[in-house]
Protein backbone atom coordinates (compact mmCIF):
# COMPACT_ATOMS: atom_id res chain seq x y z
CA UNK A 1 0.00 0.00 0.00
CA UNK A 2 2.52 2.60 1.18
CA UNK A 3 6.16 2.89 2.26
CA UNK A 4 7.28 5.29 5.00
CA UNK A 5 10.92 6.06 5.86
CA UNK A 6 11.72 5.64 9.57
CA UNK A 7 14.53 8.06 10.44
CA UNK A 8 16.41 7.59 13.70
CA UNK A 9 16.68 10.84 15.67
CA UNK A 10 17.88 11.56 19.20
CA UNK A 11 15.04 13.98 19.99
CA UNK A 12 11.85 14.36 17.96
CA UNK A 13 11.07 17.87 19.21
CA UNK A 14 14.60 19.07 18.39
CA UNK A 15 14.41 17.58 14.87
CA UNK A 16 10.81 18.59 14.15
CA UNK A 17 11.35 22.10 12.74
CA UNK A 18 13.80 20.86 10.08
CA UNK A 19 11.23 18.44 8.68
CA UNK A 20 8.15 20.63 9.16
CA UNK A 21 9.41 24.14 8.42
CA UNK A 22 12.35 23.56 6.08
CA UNK A 23 11.18 20.44 4.20
CA UNK A 24 7.49 21.36 4.29
CA UNK A 25 6.22 18.21 6.00
CA UNK A 26 4.02 20.49 8.06
CA UNK A 27 1.20 18.14 9.08
CA UNK A 28 1.92 16.18 12.25
CA UNK A 29 -0.20 13.05 11.76
CA UNK A 30 0.70 11.70 15.20
CA UNK A 31 3.35 12.06 17.88
CA UNK A 32 3.72 9.37 20.53
CA UNK A 33 6.89 10.84 22.01
CA UNK A 34 9.12 8.07 20.62
CA UNK A 35 7.70 8.12 17.05
CA UNK A 36 6.03 10.89 15.06
CA UNK A 37 4.89 11.14 11.43
CA UNK A 38 5.13 14.39 9.46
CA UNK A 39 3.43 14.80 6.09
CA UNK A 40 3.35 17.34 3.28
CA UNK A 41 -0.15 18.82 3.04
CA UNK A 42 0.41 19.27 -0.71
CA UNK A 43 1.95 16.00 -1.91
CA UNK A 44 1.25 13.54 0.90
CA UNK A 45 4.97 12.69 1.15
CA UNK A 46 5.87 11.74 4.70
CA UNK A 47 8.55 10.59 7.10
CA UNK A 48 8.50 9.06 10.55
CA UNK A 49 11.01 10.19 13.15
CA UNK A 50 11.87 7.48 15.68
CA UNK A 51 13.95 7.79 18.85
CA UNK A 52 13.70 4.11 19.85
CA UNK A 53 10.89 1.68 19.15
CA UNK A 54 8.74 1.28 22.26
CA UNK A 55 8.12 -2.47 22.05
CA UNK A 56 10.55 -4.06 19.59
CA UNK A 57 14.17 -5.10 20.15
CA UNK A 58 15.44 -3.24 17.06
CA UNK A 59 14.43 -0.15 15.09
CA UNK A 60 13.16 -0.50 11.51
CA UNK A 61 14.51 1.55 8.61
CA UNK A 62 11.16 1.63 6.77
CA UNK A 63 7.54 0.79 7.44
CA UNK A 64 5.57 -1.08 4.80
CA UNK A 65 1.82 -0.52 5.24
CA UNK A 66 -0.20 -3.54 4.09
CA UNK A 67 -3.82 -4.71 3.97
CA UNK A 68 -3.03 -8.32 4.94
CA UNK A 69 -0.43 -8.38 7.71
CA UNK A 70 -1.22 -11.99 8.64
CA UNK A 71 -0.56 -13.10 5.05
CA UNK A 72 2.67 -11.11 4.94
CA UNK A 73 3.76 -12.73 8.22
CA UNK A 74 2.99 -16.21 6.92
CA UNK A 75 4.91 -15.48 3.70
CA UNK A 76 7.95 -14.22 5.61
CA UNK A 77 7.98 -17.37 7.76
CA UNK A 78 7.47 -19.68 4.76
CA UNK A 79 10.37 -17.99 2.96
CA UNK A 80 12.62 -18.40 6.00
CA UNK A 81 13.18 -14.72 6.78
CA UNK A 82 14.19 -13.79 10.31
CA UNK A 83 11.30 -12.40 12.35
CA UNK A 84 12.79 -9.71 14.59
CA UNK A 85 9.52 -8.74 16.34
CA UNK A 86 6.59 -11.20 16.27
CA UNK A 87 3.17 -10.41 14.85
CA UNK A 88 1.64 -8.24 17.55
CA UNK A 89 -1.36 -6.00 18.07
CA UNK A 90 0.23 -2.98 19.73
CA UNK A 91 -1.46 -0.96 22.48
CA UNK A 92 -1.82 2.01 20.09
CA UNK A 93 -3.94 -0.07 17.69
CA UNK A 94 -1.67 -1.19 14.85
CA UNK A 95 -0.93 -4.82 14.04
CA UNK A 96 2.67 -5.36 12.95
CA UNK A 97 5.80 -7.46 12.85
CA UNK A 98 9.45 -6.78 11.99
CA UNK A 99 11.36 -8.88 9.48
CA UNK A 100 15.06 -8.74 8.63
CA UNK A 101 15.81 -8.40 4.92
CA UNK A 102 18.70 -10.49 3.57
CA UNK A 103 20.81 -7.29 3.49
CA UNK A 104 20.35 -6.86 7.25
CA UNK A 105 17.81 -4.02 7.22
CA UNK A 106 14.89 -4.38 9.62
CA UNK A 107 11.49 -3.72 8.03
CA UNK A 108 8.27 -2.92 9.91
CA UNK A 109 5.31 -4.62 8.19
CA UNK A 110 2.25 -2.87 9.57
CA UNK A 111 -1.53 -2.81 9.24
CA UNK A 112 -3.52 0.23 10.42
CA UNK A 113 -7.15 -0.72 10.99
CA UNK A 114 -9.65 1.78 9.62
Amino acid sequence: MRVTADLRVADIEAAKSFYTDYLGLATEEFNMGWVARFTSPDSGANVQLVTRDATAPEDPVISIHVDDVEGAYEDAQRLGYEIVHPLTTESWGVRRFFVRAPDGNVINIVYHPS
